[in-house]
């Protein structure tokens, strides 16, 4: 009998089912796109239903197409977005659409907080900044703005959880998920009621899912389960964490001397500490399953997604050729970017397309006439590898900032060559990158595997299931030109950011 591990990951964007053995490498995966709902803008949400099914199919077809008997999997594990919400009745059945961690609803809501003083109460008990996606937030606009769904409600559960109780029925949450979603504090490690009474929302209380250590087989799959997904009755189900912290095990992030870089749809930079910090204060922190100690992890969505944005809405041409030539359009885009490297690139580009709260407008500066579609795209991945530089720079000041040497690399531009170069030239460390592709289901698997007992402990599992496959050290000469030009790109900002906000109050007091 064969010993295999599957790993749920369910992102943003894509839903993914991956296939692993015991010793990390990855097997076979399925994915489906998952459709987004957008009701309103700001409104960023998914059909729980429809979610599942795209579970159920993957797996499905991931045994068939394998050929792995059901008996030969140890350990199932769901892993998912942090933040965003599901909410279920007591029957398991979503009484609204989940929402997505990029929902921007809950704005005027942290506004108000913030005038009012909750805000100051909240950061320090809950020891993590507030941000719209957050949990806590969705919460609180749920029982302004659908009563009836709050009424409605009897479990709140992250994307993950909602997984593992279709497949199981367990309800709970590990600790991961739990500090990012805003509900615990980190320091006690359990949810905070302080935070619950501040809002004045402590009839969520009840409806919580309880935290437990993410390395825990919680159930086996019930015969239902069994039945729309292929499994076998009874297989054994693992808790996991949200796909930050699955990318960080699946990338041997270990230690305070470690920086954990994910440039996916958000521009994720984590540190390890021993302690909650506060100064810098990240977007998110949580407990991390190795030695107890603590994730602090800052979050944009600045990063990949804007190369994603540029190819779907002008690369018609640079599509179709690339298909004729049996590659991906991504890999011409590196061609292309590569064959730029040895002359200048004044261009700016601000990757701000998803991010609106921050206030700065989303483009490109410095284009003339001799412009081509190859200057264009280096200018996205330099732009994203300076929004980069910018969000590590702020987590890696202030008192209790750790102090990094290395990066750990996650996310499609972990892919190309020329871009994960200018990540090290541009954020001036060396650049890792370990074996795999579907890192967040990846480190899904390895909780499996801790869980199952194939490893006696995270650490042990990073050993047998994590190789280091490249480095890139930075260019000295790339270095300097890069630095030079994200001083510029940080004025640019700085003077976009006045006059949009500048704008927005003379558009504000003319409509008054």
């Amino acid at each position: 009998m064969k010993q295999r591990l599957i790993g749920i990951d369910a992102g943003g964007t894509m839903t993914k089912v991956v296939l692993f053995d015991l010793q990390g490498n990855e097997l076979a995966c399925e994915r489906q796109s998952n459709d987004v709902v957008l009701k309103h803008p700001g409104w960023v949400e998914r059909d729980g239903e429809a979610m599942w099914h795209a579970v159920c199919t993957n797996l499905k077809a991931l045994l068939e197409k394998t050929g792995t008997s059901p008996s030969d999997i140890l350990a199932i594990t769901p892993s998912g977005y942090g933040g965003g919400v599901y909410l279920v009745d007591g029957d398991g059945v979503n009484v609204r659409n989940g929402v997505i961690s990029a929902d921007t609803r809950t704005i005027p809501l942290l506004e108000r907080w913030r005038a009012t003083g909750q805000a100051k109460q909240l950061i320090p008990e809950i020891e993590s900044n507030l941000w719209p996606g957050q949990t806590l937030s969705l919460l609180a606009w749920v029982k302004e703005n659908e009563p009836e769904t709050m009424a409605r409600t009897a479990h709140v559960l992250p994307t993950k959880d909602f997984l593992r109780m279709r497949l199981c029925g367990d309800i709970s949450t590990d600790f991961s998920d739990g500090g990012c979603a805003g509900m615990m504090n980190v320091t006690r490690n359990d949810i905070s009621k302080t935070a619950f009474d501040i809002l004045a929302m402590k009839e969520w209380l009840p409806k919580l899912p309880q935290p437990a250590i993410a390395t825990e087989i919680v159930g086996g799959v019930s015969a239902r389960a069994a039945r729309e997904t292929g499994l076998r009755e009874g297989t054994p189900v693992c808790r996991g964490v949200y796909d930050v912290v699955g990318c960080g095990l699946a990338t041997g992030f270990e230690s305070a001397n470690q920086l954990a870089v994910v440039a996916g749809t958000f521009a994720i930079h984590s540190t390890l500490h021993k302690k909650p910090t506060l100064n810098p204060l990240p977007t998110i922190q949580n407990r991390y399953p190795v030695d107890d100690l603590v994730i602090a992890t800052m979050a944009t969505p600045t990063s990949a997604s804007n190369l994603e944005w540029f190819v779907k809405t002008f690369m018609t041409a640079e599509r179709q050729a690339a298909s004729a030539r049996g590659m991906s359009v991504y890999d011409l885009c590196n061609e292309l970017v590569e064959g730029t490297m040895a002359k200048p690139n004044d261009i700016l580009f601000f990757p701000f397309l998803l991010d609106g709260p921050r206030g700065a407008p989303a483009g490109f500066s410095g284009m003339t006439v001799a412009t081509g579609m190859a200057d264009m795209l280096r200018a996205i991945y330099e732009g994203v590898a300076c929004i980069h530089r910018y969000d590590m720079t702020t987590l890696l000041t202030g008192p209790d900032a750790a102090k990094p040497n290395v990066m750990r690399f996650a996310g499609g531009p972990s892919r190309s060559s020329v871009w994960a170069q200018i990540f090290a030239d541009c954020m001036g460390l060396p650049l890792e990158i370990t074996n795999g592709g579907e890192l967040g289901a990846k480190g899904a698997a390895m909780c499996g595997a801790v869980a199952a007992g194939a490893y006696s402990s995270m650490s042990d599992a990073m050993k047998g299931m994590v190789k280091l496959e490249r480095r890139f050290t930075p260019d000295t000469s790339r270095a300097k030109v890069l630095l030079a030009k994200y001083d510029r790109f940080l004025a640019a900002i700085h003077a976009n950011v006045a006059e949009w906000q500048r704008q927005q109050s003379a558009a504000k007091a003319n409509a008054a």
